[in-house]
């Protein structure tokens, strides 16, 4: 029986609402959407797009790893952007996290994001094995 397992971290912004930052089930680790929030303050990082996607990939780095993950065993990202001008941008950050075999990725344009983000990134993962 497969069970399902909250992740928390205090490296990463905690849930701002009735959910969890991510999830560890079976074999898989599902993050839910980071924002470019520093994790100390609780504040959205300045600097715009690429400040903000920097920070979200931290965040979610730090889930994934929380989870027993890593940002090399991501399969699946999800990017929401806040304006669809800004994908060159954070597409230049992110792929400075994700080099080798990249995730399967969508990008979508939403009208509005929490705290009036510029973005946010979600993540489905496999857990790293055990060496």
């Amino acid at each position: 029986m497969f069970m399902k397992k909250a992740i928390s971290t205090k490296n990463s912004p905690q849930a701002i609402g009735p959910y969890s930052i991510g999830i560890e089930f079976d074999k898989f680790v599902f993050t839910s959407g980071q924002l470019g929030i520093n994790p100390d303050d609780g504040m959205l990082v300045s600097g715009g797009i690429i400040n903000e996607t920097r920070q979200a990939l931290v965040n979610l780095q730090a889930v994934l790893e929380s989870g027993g993950s890593s940002l090399e065993n991501v399969i699946k990202t999800t990017v929401f952007l806040r304006d669809i001008n800004d994908f060159s941008k954070m597409n230049g950050i992110y792929s400075e996290f994700f080099h080798e075999i990249p995730p399967a990725r969508s990008a979508v344009q939403v009208a509005a994001l929490p705290k009036g983000a510029a973005v946010e990134i979600e993540a489905i993962a496999f857990k790293k094995m055990n060496e």
